[in-house]
């Protein structure tokens, strides 16, 4: 008896996954500790993350700030970390009077410090108002990390760093994305438990800097 259309389909997507994460387990695990780490550094010092997407990438942006405001795994202290695109009134305000593709530059603008991080994160890397929003954050001074579909795209040109995954459809990249943005918080909660760990370290020789 012959397969169904639709269990051939799921095969396909699952097959495309299991392609997508062995890549990113080879590319991209180093970019994503090293991204936790420094993130370790900012926020604790009272930086702020700001991140923002569009569609299922919204839904990816939000998921990393809840992490951080919330927690990933273990209990620590709550960080700045903002949604832009959740913040529907001004959304909806600057959209109106400047266009959408400024719904996101405005609010970097706005809300970003020099030293921030920016997360960005788009399928195809060509959205013009993450694009608007790099250019923006780069301006203002913060870090801007890019998370897109296959290289090159605008985004991650315009991002200081990029991981790009490489896979044919949108919903294997919006899924390998959900596992960068949990390796980026494993990433995060080592790093602090380790800063941590040698703060505690240091009181208890006397040597505190």
């Amino acid at each position: 008896m012959s397969e169904s259309p639709a269990l051939a389909a799921a095969r396909l997507h699952c097959r495309s996954l299991e392609q997508a994460l062995v890549r990113l387990r080879t590319d991209g695990l180093g970019r994503l500790t090293d991204w936790g780490g420094r993130l370790a550094a900012v926020l604790p010092a009272g930086g702020r993350l700001l991140a923002a997407g569009n569609g299922g990438s919204a839904a990816q942006a939000q998921h990393l700030t809840a992490e951080l405001v919330g927690r990933y795994r273990q209990e620590r202290p709550a960080f700045s970390a903002i949604s832009l695109h959740a913040e529907t009134s001004s959304l909806t305000a600057i959209g109106n009077d400047y266009g959408f593709d400024q719904v996101y530059a405005r609010q970097v603008a706005a809300h970003g410090r020099p030293g921030d991080v920016l997360v960005l994160l788009s399928t195809s890397g060509r959205s013009a108002n993450l694009i608007g929003a790099a250019v923006a954050g780069r301006r203002a001074g913060l870090r801007v990390w890019a998370l897109t579909g296959p290289a090159p795209n605008p985004l991650a040109e315009a991002a200081h760093e990029a991981l790009c995954v490489d896979a044919d459809s949108t919903a294997t990249v919006q899924e390998a994305h959900l596992v960068a943005v949990h390796l980026l918080c494993a990433g995060f909660d080592a790093a602090l438990g380790t800063e941590a760990a040698v703060r505690e370290r240091a009181t208890v020789t006397g040597r505190v800097s």
